[in-house]
């Protein structure tokens, strides 16, 4: 038996892991899926003062207070970020960090820093004055990569519980010590791994971290976790026993 915290990307809560999370108790797995403070059901608690700090110690004290270890740490997309700071500041508790449609950026690197210049400004634009970054229409024909594989009823799901994400987790850089390194893998749906394993040796950024860790292909869009919950819940059962 293995024992997994499950982060969710932006907009999301624990409610997205919620059929994963039931495929792993059924292999045996301790399983904590987590929302993170200011989404899904911890809305209300969303504001300016939300920073990325702020989710990266909602999964610390989880696992501290749980006294959890030998843990599977998973993130997906934008979850990926407190992840890996979490993993800095407690190594000694975390078995692997397992990145879903994520990487572990580059220390100084935000998640803003990934969009391009164009879609920034547009997204600063609907944002205006405020702290929090709106949800996607989820709408598959302007999105077909990465929607891909979700029903009509789980894009209906998606545009009722999604929540807007407080800005500063997307704008403030990851900040890592260079500490004590914890083994990786990466679960990748949108990238072919003929294309990650490329990126990773030519050095890209945000790949150059999963160098010597476990690599897997789940193809599907960039949610698998709706889109594919099963083969997913199978991967990470696979990299529990790895």
């Amino acid at each position: 038996m293995a024992t997994f915290v499950l982060v969710p990307g932006f907009w999301l809560g624990a409610w997205a892991w919620r059929e994963v999370t039931g495929q792993l108790r059924a292999q045996g797995h301790d399983v904590h899926p987590m929302t993170l403070t200011g989404l899904a059901e911890r809305h209300h608690l969303a504001g300016p003062q939300v920073t990325l700090e702020t989710h990266t110690t909602d999964i610390v004290r989880l696992i501290e207070v749980e006294d959890l270890r030998d843990v599977l740490l998973v993130g997906h997309s934008g979850g990926g970020m407190p992840v890996a700071q979490a993993a800095d500041l407690i190594p000694d508790r975390i078995a692997r960090v397992v990145y879903v449609e994520s990487g572990p950026l580059p220390d100084g690197t935000a998640q803003f820093d990934t969009v391009p210049p164009q879609e920034q400004q547009r997204l600063r634009a609907a944002i205006g004055d405020g702290h929090l970054l709106p949800p996607p229409p989820w709408d598959p024909t302007a999105d077909p990569t990465n929607l891909a594989g979700l029903d009509e009823p789980t894009l209906s799901l998606l545009r009722e519980r999604s929540t807007p994400q407080p800005l500063r987790t997307a704008t403030d850089p990851v900040r890592r010590t260079g500490g004590h390194p914890v083994p990786t893998a990466l679960v990748a749906s949108t990238f072919p791994l003929t294309v990650v394993r490329q990126m990773i040796d030519e050095g890209h950024p945000f790949f150059t971290g999963l160098a010597d860790g476990q690599l897997h292909e789940l193809p599907t869009g960039h949610w698998p976790m709706l889109s594919e919950p099963k083969a997913l819940a199978d991967v990470l059962d696979l990299i529990a026993r790895t």
